[in-house]
C-alpha cells in the first residue's frame, strides 16, 4: 500500500504505535518519523500549548485528547482502556524515544510470526549527547511491545503526586509469555541539565509519595518479573538508609562503572545522588505532615 508517494511496509500482523504527549514540541516530529512505518499513529495528549498538536497531525497521527481527574486511571492506562484501537499489537513509545530502522525492521519480522504476547526493548540513554553504557543505566528493558489487551500498568498511587497525568516508574504488568528484542531504542530524555532536574524535580514527589504509600508492606508486583521485584524490595530497603545521595554516588559511578563514561558519567551520577536526597528530603516532609495530622509528635531533624 502507498503513504504519502512512498511504499509503506506492510505487516503481516498491523501495528498501532501510542505516544501520550504535553507540549512535546521538540520531540514531536522525530519521534513519530521513526515509527512512521506502522499502521496506525495515536497521540494522546493532554492540552498542548506548543504546537505538538499540530506537527503530530502533520505526521498523520490521530489526536486523542486527555484530561486527568488526579485519579486512576492516569495518561497510559487511560489510552489502554478507551481508545478503540484498530490493532492488536500496540508499541508504547515516549515522545523523547526513537525507534532505529534495525528496530523497526525486527519488529516488522517478530509480527509475522509471534512467539509471546509481549517484548522487552532494551533503551540506549542518551545524556549531553553521550551514549552512557554505564552506571547502572545500560541495559535498560522495557516491555513496550504488546498485545494491548493483555497489559496495564501498575496502579501505585491512586492520586496526584505532584509528577504529572503519567505513570512515571510503574511497569507494564503482562497475562502471558514475554521476551525480547535484540536492537536497541534510543532515549534522548535529558538534551541539557535544566531538563534533568526539572523533570526529576517532578519524578522525586512520585518517589516520595510512593515512598509513604508502601511504607511498611512487602512488595508484591504480579507479573513483573522477579528481577524487577528483588529490584524494588532492595529499594525498598535502601530507603531505611542514612547517607543514601552518597551512596548512590558511589554505587552507580563505582560499583556500576559510571566512571568509564567519563565526565558525562561522573556528572549523571552526581544528578542522581541529588535525587536520592530531594525524594529522601520530600518523603521526610511527608512524614511530619502526616504525623502532624494524626497529633503525633513531630522530629525535626538536626
Amino acid at each position: 500500500m502507498f503513504f504519502g508517494g512512498f511504499l509503506k511496509p506492510v505487516l503481516i500482523q498491523m501495528l498501532s504505535v501510542l505516544v501520550p504527549t504535553f507540549n512535546e514540541r521538540a520531540n514531536i516530529l522525530d519521534c513519530l518519523q521513526s515509527v512512521s512505518w506502522a499502521d496506525e499513529l495515536v497521540v494522546v495528549d493532554s492540552g498542548s500549548a506548543d504546537g505538538t498538536r499540530e506537527l503530530a497531525h502533520r505526521c498523520g497521527a490521530r489526536l486523542v485528547d486527555f484530561k486527568w481527574n488526579g485519579r486512576f486511571p492516569k495518561k497510559k492506562n487511560w489510552a489502554l482502556e478507551n481508545v478503540t484501537w484498530s490493532n492488536e499489537w500496540l508499541l508504547i513509545l515516549d515522545a523523547d524515544e526513537r525507534i532505529t530502522p534495525e528496530l523497526a525492521n525486527e519488529i516488522r519480522e517478530v509480527l509475522k510470526d509471534p512467539h509471546a504476547d509481549g517484548y522487552f526493548i532494551n533503551r540506549r540513554f542518551l545524556f549531553m549527547g553521550k551514549w552512557i553504557r554505564h552506571c547502572g543505566y545500560y541495559p535498560s528493558w522495557n516491555l513496550r511491545l504488546f498485545r494491548h489487551r493483555q497489559g496495564r500498568y501498575e496502579n501505585l498511587h491512586p492520586g496526584d503526586t505532584g509528577s504529572g497525568d503519567i505513570e512515571v516508574h510503574e511497569h507494564l504488568v503482562l497475562t502471558g509469555p514475554k521476551a525480547c528484542l535484540g536492537h536497541d531504542m534510543l532515549h534522548l530524555a535529558y538534551p541539557d541539565i535544566f531538563t534533568w532536574m526539572e523533570k526529576h524535580n517532578r519524578y522525586s514527589n512520585w518517589e516520595a509519595e510512593i515512598h509513604m504509600r508502601l511504607r511498611g508492606t512487602t512488595p508484591d508486583h504480579q507479573s513483573i518479573g522477579e528481577p524487577l521485584l528483588w529490584k524494588r524490595r532492595l529499594r525498598t530497603w535502601s530507603r531505611q538508609m542514612p547517607f543514601r545521595p552518597s551512596i548512590r554516588f558511589l554505587y552507580s559511578y563505582f560499583l556500576k562503572c559510571g566512571f568509564l563514561d567519563g565526565y558525562e558519567g561522573f556528572v549523571f551520577c552526581r544528578l542522581l545522588a541529588t535525587y536520592e536526597m530531594l525524594s529522601g528530603f520530600k518523603a521526610h516532609e511527608l512524614r511530619c505532615k502526616s504525623d502532624s495530622q494524626r497529633g503525633g509528635d513531630v522530629l525535626v531533624p538536626g
